[in-house]
């Protein structure tokens, strides 16, 4: 953002001196954030400054928050977010009146508070489900105060101005579902199938593709733009295989073959020793993880991608095994770094040795031609002395 533009935001009468105050950051500081997150959205200077006018807005939009079969990964990894931190999400941005995880009461008063935020929000409030929702046996495998989360879903949903599914789990069962899955877990979406749902799926997700979402929402009250699985276009668009930065090695033909070998080492392409990043939609080498940079990320530090945000890879697919490359397959075998130099050298070698045989015979052959040439001119020569003499 421009100086000018900081200069047009107040022409627009947005007034930011309460969310300095809140924020303890300067205007140009929290004006330079949402344009940030407006730029992920691939979005231009005028969003950035909605988004800034509707975080300023003191009207929070509450949020209930529902854990059905999971790890509480998601939530974990959210704690530990830093653009913007948790504490600003909730204290800020939201209103969480409702996390089975945070919350600071429990047992029957917890649930009455939720059904209070429920009634008084119909139809305004964000609903985050965390977890599978289990289907077998109508749903004993998960109750929340003697409620299934079949039911608490369903109950939610029903009032619920938007959706998300937060992890692998609500978008698409995740582990849970993984074969046999003998408690019939499903994801949000495949349980509320009348509602649109937001997916952000992986195990756990980047926080930035929640929070991302989630501002969305807040500034404009609705949910971004998403694919066929209900993912936000914007961080699932593309495959991990396409912006990987080991991307060239996968091209050239350099590959890890074993953990610690000399090309794991050399952090050449991880395809070879299982990586599902051709076959996965994530943001995963862009974002990276927890906001740390230096490649903290499963790829980065020397891991394959198991493809856990992927429905169909991730707990579905032997962690090794080759993936099912969607770009180009590379052939099942590549010779090594070094008999490919030793086979080029040689090619080489013998592509001058062709050449030079084909520069001798063109220089052979025009001296012979000459010559020739050369002969004839001087028997030509001879007749027309002769003819004269006569």
């Amino acid at each position: 953002m421009s100086v000018r533009e900081f200069d047009v935001a107040d022409e627009a009468g947005h007034d930011f001196s309460d969310v300095e105050r809140r924020l303890g950051v300067s205007r140009r500081t929290f004006l330079n954030f949402c344009a940030g997150v407006a730029a992920s959205f691939g979005l231009g200077t005028k969003s950035a400054l909605a988004m800034a006018a509707a975080i300023a807005n003191p009207a929070r939009t509450p949020v209930i928050w529902l854990h059905g079969q999971e790890c509480t990964g998601n939530t974990e990894s959210l704690l530990r977010s830093e653009q913007p931190s948790f504490e600003h999400l909730i204290l800020d941005l939201i209103s969480l009146d409702y996390h089975q995880t945070l919350d600071a009461g429990a047992g029957h008063r917890v649930e009455e508070v939720k059904r209070e935020t429920m009634k008084k929000f119909k139809g305004k409030y964000l609903l985050v489900v965390e977890g599978a929702i289990p289907l077998g046996q109508n749903g004993i495998f998960c109750k929340i105060g003697g409620q299934t989360m079949m039911d608490a879903t369903r109950e939610a949903a029903d009032g619920a101005a938007a959706i998300v599914a937060f992890g692998s789990c609500a978008s698409w069962g995740g582990v849970q579902a993984a074969s046999p899955n003998p408690t019939g877990a499903v994801g949000a979406p495949q349980f509320l199938k009348d509602k649109t749902v937001v997916t952000i799926p992986g195990c756990p997700p980047n926080p930035a593709n929640f929070l991302g979402t989630v501002l969305y929402f807040v500034t404009y009250g609705k949910l971004p733009p998403i694919d066929e699985k209900g993912r936000p276009k914007w961080a699932y668009g593309r495959l991990i295989h396409e912006n990987c930065y080991r991307r060239p090695h996968f091209d050239a033909g350099r590959f890890a073959t074993q953990f610690g070998d000399d090309g794991h080492k050399q952090g050449w392409c991880l395809y070879k020793l299982g990586c599902k990043g051709p076959e996965t939609y994530n943001n995963c080498p862009s974002l990276e993880f927890n906001n740390i940079g230096g490649g903290v990320w499963p790829i980065g530090i020397g891991h394959p991608c198991v493809g856990c945000s992927e429905q169909g890879t991730g707990f579905s697919k032997a962690m090794f095994s080759l993936s099912d490359v969607k770009t180009h397959t590379p052939p099942n075998v590549f010779p090594i770094i070094s008999d490919r130099q030793s086979s080029s050298s040689g090619t080489i070698a013998a592509a001058a040795a062709v050449a030079g045989v084909a520069v001798g015979a063109v220089i052979g052959a025009t001296a012979v031609a000459g010559k020739k040439l050369g002969e004839k001119d001087s028997q030509a020569a001879q007749e027309s002395s002769k003819s004269e003499q006569a």
